[in-house]
């Protein structure tokens, strides 16, 4: 998942650290990028929600009850990601 396709988003900041990239909006981080899972802000209803239709959907390591953490396997198209990503970045 390459945060550059993602249309919709505004200006955001890059950190790296350790093994992970963190993806700043105004000093918040609204998406975390691991090797191989993604972690970014949703609501409570659709982090239930993706949790119970998708088993490589999780809660956050990084955002705890806040967010969800996607294995990068295949079952969210690249367009629900990018959705979850713009979700996110409003959100922070």
């Amino acid at each position: 998942m390459d945060i550059k396709n993602v249309t919709g988003i505004g200006p955001y900041e890059l950190k790296t650290e350790e093994n992970r990239e963190l993806y700043f909006k105004d000093e918040k981080v609204f998406l975390v990028k691991n090797k191989n899972t993604i972690e970014v802000r949703t609501d409570h209803e659709l982090s239930k929600l993706l949790k119970e239709k998708y088993e490589s959907v999780m809660e956050s390591r990084y955002f705890g009850r806040g967010g969800i953490e996607i294995v990068l396997a295949g079952q969210l198209s690249t367009s629900e990601l990018e959705d979850l990503v713009r979700l996110s970045y409003n959100l922070s």
